[in-house]
């Protein structure tokens, strides 16, 4: 009987420290070619430019099989809903029988911070301890959560345009974390003397400059996940060591690397790999202490279905969700 998880059970079971661990696994898998995964298909829905996406994977080893029906609509604000839902649909791989259905709302929150503090894990400095964030929502929070168990922060800022927001942020943040935070009053401020630095905007135009961003700053990226929307200008795109986890996905979707190329400012080959590839070794990483390095995250069906499986996995385990009658 196909079991139906809800937020509360998913949330229950996975802890970011396995996610993290899970998701360098899938990352490395992906990059090496042990994962089918195609491009992710994407509507449009309505004047307000809603989109709505269906993400397939599968993983041969632990076996996982699954798709994310993912909708991002700004609107639900109004309406008091987050701007971003998600359900997961887990499958037997060897039957292709429904195995569970699960919220994927928690999980895709969770999985990008974790992917990210891969990244911050591999790519940042290893004396990288201050952290400015550009954002203030449900990813801001996840990614202070994952970067804090791969850094020993010794400093965190936080900018978004709502200071009602940012100070609500680093109101509930500062009982999670050890480190400081402090509520910038502008993005230059926030971005001064950084070595960490989080992306999590729904801007579409640049919110950083690379003239704010330090030598040795190691960028993530993760707000912009449309080819029409960058957070990033040109420039620090163009400066920076760019590690993407999908270079297909990056091409197809990523504004902060589309529009820059469409605009011939830079090529495909700018692009330093993925960051499974720098895992697994067919890539480096960093270069130099200078270097200025950016993972541009968009996010994949892999860890989604990695994610999914470990969560079913575990609840089977403990005994929780419902089991339903189709």
């Amino acid at each position: 009987m196909p079991v139906l998880l809800s937020e509360q059970d998913v949330r229950i079971v996975l802890s970011m420290r396995d996610l993290i661990d899970a998701m360098e696994i899938a990352l490395a898998r992906f990059s090496s070619g042990d994962v089918a995964q195609p491009l992710r298909t994407v509507i449009e829905v309505g004047l307000q430019r809603a989109f709505v996406g269906v993400m397939p994977a599968f993983i041969p080893d632990p076996a996982a099989l699954g798709t994310k029906v993912v909708s991002v609509f700004g609107s639900n604000t109004a309406v008091g809903l987050p701007t971003h839902l998600a359900t997961i649909l887990l499958l037997d791989p060897m039957t292709g029988e429904l195995l569970s259905i699960m919220d994927g709302r928690f999980i895709t929150e969770a999985r990008t911070a974790a992917v990210s503090a891969v990244s911050a894990k591999h790519l940042a400095r290893s004396d990288a301890s201050k952290l400015a964030i550009i954002g203030s929502g449900v990813q801001a929070r996840s990614h202070l959560d994952a970067i804090a168990l791969v850094r020993d922060l010794a400093e965190v800022r936080v900018w978004s345009r709502s200071k009602s927001n940012r100070t609500a942020f680093a109101r509930e943040m500062r009982s999670r974390v050890n480190a400081p935070i402090t509520v910038a009053g502008a993005v230059e401020e926030a971005l001064d003397g950084a070595d960490l630095i989080v992306l999590a905007t729904s801007s579409h135009e640049p919110v950083v400059r690379s003239a704010w961003i330090a030598d040795g700053a190691h960028v993530c990226a993760v707000g912009a996940c449309r080819p029409d929307q960058r957070e990033m200008d040109t420039e620090l795109v163009r400066r920076s060591r760019v590690f993407v986890d999908s270079r297909a996905g990056a091409l197809a979707e990523a504004g902060d690397i589309v529009i820059p190329m469409k605009a011939g400012a830079l090529s495909e080959t700018h692009l330093a790999g993925e960051l499974g590839e720098m895992l697994t070794g067919k890539i480096s990483g960093r270069t130099s202490p200078a270097d200025v390095t950016v993972f541009k995250s968009l996010g994949m069906a892999v860890e989604d279905v990695a994610a999914a499986h470990l969560a079913y996995v575990k609840a089977v385990e403990r005994g929780l969700g419902r089991g339903i009658v189709l």
